[in-house]
């Protein structure tokens, strides 16, 4: 059988199950990307103009700030940096010990949690500390203070959490950020443009957080990859050294720097997927679905003893679903992208009728 990375394409349809811009990407990225030529393409990439501009769109010092291949490298490149056996000299420097008590260094995340915080620390070795979510999937800030150990290396902080789409105080932040002093505090603020807040206003006054950002979601990057992590440089020393000299290709470099131009573009998506949001509220109260209110670009739907055959309906239909029901933390669930309001209806439109259907 051959093995094939990444995730099957499921042909044509509508691609509501992997959060990607439904847009796709301003103009002004399809111009900058028309713009190479041979040798343009020929050459390595240049980070620096794209350093410093990310970094006034960010309002932080370019020091603070390292470009990675998609937020899903900045997460690899962090468990390498903080889970090997010596802990790093950032943490040692902030109280950690030397080398954890058990010999196992310790992530902490709050479940349902994105794949790749438990799938890089199962690679790194690493043990896994999981916290069940609260009622209505809200963080369990008193059961992850409690988890904290000395073996505490990185605590996953997922705001909005994906996949429930639901939002994290900041004061719970900050009450992790000083509880897990000693630790990596990793804020993914992945789907923070559709939130309308964020942390990363704070994230200075803590020396051990990062907070993680994409292009990919209200940008339209997703194929691109294109991410940013922004921490005290001695934080992102770690990082740095684990780094590819070239982790951004040329194309993806350009791409970033035209995307963060165009301010209109992102402000376009991010209302249309607040009115997506407010199609699929209202197409579940009429299906008599449950769901959560979201703070990203999707919503997460319990499909309850039909969700099988919703699942497979929608996407015998061409309309894919990410299929949730094998995680025990949101079991009978699938999550549906809310981007273009066109692609929403459509999308509304083909669940009523099963749901009806299934009656």
């Amino acid at each position: 059988m051959t093995i094939i990375q990444g995730v099957p394409d499921l042909g044509p349809g509508l691609r509501l199950h992997l959060n990607e811009n439904t847009g796709g990407c301003s103009p002004k990225v399809v111009e900058a990307v028309r713009a190479f030529d041979a040798q343009r393409l020929a050459l390595y990439p240049d980070f620096r103009d794209a350093i410093i501009e990310t970094a006034a769109y960010l309002g932080v010092d370019p020091d603070r700030i390292v470009l990675t291949n998609g937020l899903d490298e900045g997460i690899l490149l962090a468990s390498i940096g903080y889970l090997g056996h010596r802990t790093p000299e950032a943490l040692v420097a902030l109280g950690a010990p030397l080398s954890v008590t058990s010999g196992t260094p310790e992530i902490l995340v709050a479940q349902p949690a994105f794949e790749p915080y438990l799938s890089t620390a199962h690679a790194m070795g690493a043990r896994v500390v999981s916290v069940p979510a609260g009622p209505d999937y809200t963080y369990p800030v008193e059961g992850v203070l409690k988890a904290i150990t000395p073996n505490t290396r990185i605590v996953y902080v997922n705001n909005p959490n994906n996949p429930s789409g639901q939002p994290i105080p900041q004061e719970a932040i900050r009450r992790v950020a000083r509880e897990a002093g000693h630790a990596l505090v990793f804020v993914d603020e992945a789907y923070h443009d559709f939130m309308g807040e964020n942390f990363l206003k704070d994230a200075a006054d803590y020396p051990n957080v990062v907070v993680g950002r994409t292009f990919s979601k209200a940008f339209g990057l997703a194929g691109m990859r294109v991410g940013v992590m922004i921490a005290a440089p001695a934080i992102l020393a770690p990082i740095r050294r684990a780094m590819p000299l070239f982790n951004l290709n040329v194309v993806a470099v350009a791409a970033l720097r035209a995307a963060i131009a165009d301010t209109e573009f992102r402000a376009w998506y991010v209302a249309q997927a607040k009115e997506s949001k407010a199609l699929v509220y209202a197409a579940c109260e009429r299906a008599g679905l449950q769901y959560w209110k979201s703070s990203a670009n999707f919503v997460l739907i319990d499909g309850g003893d039909r969700a099988r055959e919703l699942i497979d309906g929608m996407i015998a239909k061409g309309v894919f679903v990410r299929d949730r029901t094998k995680d025990p933390s949101c079991p009978n669930c699938f999550r549906l992208t809310a981007g273009v309001v066109a692609h929403t209806r459509q999308a509304v439109e083909t669940l009523e009728a099963l749901c009806e259907n299934l009656r």
